[in-house]
């Protein structure tokens, strides 16, 4: 396994990653706001094969990853699935997917197989899954932008939205276990849930998720969802970005102002520095992390609190960085509590 691209060199990396220190981002304007590409006008017919996949068709904990970047059902994103900047052998299969994820744990293989699973059969039965944040002038100006954009995972329609950032230390994003399954256990309580691919770098991922806030109310109505009260959620480097948008707000990463989240959830991320214009913010970490302290996260949510959001944390006994939902382990239900957290400060006051 190798990194193919570091985003922001080893200086990053020690500040980012192993110090409690902030870090400072800068405003830098995106440009032109994106409309949304509906793709087809009509719904093509879907055959029952499509529909009902049988078993050979299906992926399952042995199959080759390169074959579900490459499976026709997932035309030119499915390379997005798995961590674009990172070296995947072409003999790497789904069970193997944890060695493509430096610094997390409990990679839970059967969710890796459910997720890919559950994305074709969406595509196949006609869902479009898949949405560019930025024009295809701005990713022809900027290649790096072609790999981002939104995966949807669908709750109700018009139910209401957050946005979940996948961590990777700004230097891959690692969504197939930090955001994905988060995003796909939302929307079975029927929210909608959109996962987003950023550039690497805290900079550019900012403005990624910036870009992503924008589109999200901007094509709200055509997507069928409601962004009132929308959460922004996070574990590692994808915590700060959701802090960050939270406290600083769209228009200091180059979008115009758009309303802040009602609430922000966060796990094990070192971030230190409180604005004061934190909204609402739920925590969660290991004891055991060496990467985010959990007493550095108290202090944090405490500094919060004292400001008069609302917080809450939850410390887990004997876990590492990036435990993901955490199944099978204590932290075992903690993203009902963080569902209920948001939920609980849905239609607030505003926070600025």
């Amino acid at each position: 396994m190798q990194i193919k691209r570091i985003a922001l060199g080893g200086i990053i990396m020690t500040v980012i990653m192993f110090s409690g220190c902030s870090t400072t981002v800068q405003n830098l304007a995106i440009g032109e706001e994106k409309t949304l590409e509906t793709g087809k006008t009509e719904q093509e017919s879907v055959t029952e094969k499509d529909i009902n996949m049988n078993e050979k068709e299906s992926f399952n904990a042995e199959s080759n990853i390169n074959d579900v970047i490459h499976d026709s059902a997932f035309d030119n994103y499915g390379r997005l699935i798995f961590p674009v900047d990172m070296e995947i052998e072409d003999n790497l299969k789904l069970k193997d997917v944890s060695s493509i994820l430096p610094w997390y744990s409990e990679v839970n293989n059967d969710k890796t197989v459910e997720i890919v699973n559950y994305m074709k059969n969406q595509a196949m039965n006609g869902e479009q899954i898949f949405y560019p944040i930025y024009s295809e002038e701005e990713m022809q100006a900027d290649a790096d932008k072609k790999d981002t954009g939104l995966f949807f995972f669908r709750g109700n329609a018009g139910a209401k939205t957050t946005i979940i950032n996948a961590g990777g230390g700004f230097v891959y994003v690692a969504g197939i276990h930090d955001s994905f399954p988060h995003a796909l256990e939302l929307s079975k309580k029927g929210y909608n849930a959109f996962a987003l691919i950023y550039r690497p770098g805290a900079q550019t991922a900012c403005e990624d998720l910036a870009r992503a806030i924008a589109f999200l109310h901007e094509n709200a109505e055509k997507l069928q969802i409601d962004m009132t009260d929308y959460s922004l959620w996070g574990g590692s480097a994808g915590a700060r970005m959701a802090a960050w948008l939270g406290s600083y707000g769209t228009a200091y990463f180059g979008e115009k102002e758009y309303p802040a989240p009602a609430a922000v959830i966060m796990q094990y991320t070192g971030l230190s520095q409180v604005t004061g214009m934190e909204p609402p913010t739920y925590a969660c970490v290991g004891t055991s992390d060496g990467i985010a302290s959990y007493r550095s996260m108290e202090n944090y949510i405490s500094q919060i609190q004292q400001n008069g959001p609302n917080t809450k944390i939850e410390v887990f006994k004997g876990l590492s960085h990036g435990f993901g939902l955490g199944e099978g382990t204590v932290a075992e239900g903690w993203i009902d509590r963080a569902i209920s957290f948001w939920e609980d400060n849905m239609n607030a006051l505003d926070k600025r």
